[in-house]
């Protein structure tokens, strides 16, 4: 394997908005926010939308718009 090619691993701390869910892993993204586990630094990267919440697995249909997403869409393309 080339030596100084690969992305560092970090590790991470998910957090499920709409769910309220959170899980440690690791990863290459890295965020602003910080917050220590055990003694460990995570990233803590902030998510809309994931299996814990996505209407797929819940089988519950949850309409999720926090940043204006559709009005930002209705804007861009809507008919003028």
């Amino acid at each position: 394997m080339k030596a100084d090619i690969h992305p560092e691993y970090h590790p991470v701390l998910y957090v499920d908005a709409a769910a309220g869910e959170e899980w440690i892993s690791r990863s290459t993204q890295k965020s602003e926010e910080t917050r220590d586990i055990d003694g460990v630094s995570h990233y803590v990267i902030r998510l809309e939308i994931s299996s814990y919440s996505h209407p797929f697995f819940t089988g519950k249909q949850r309409f999720v718009d926090t940043a204006g997403q559709i009005e930002k869409f209705k804007r861009k393309y809507g008919k003028k």
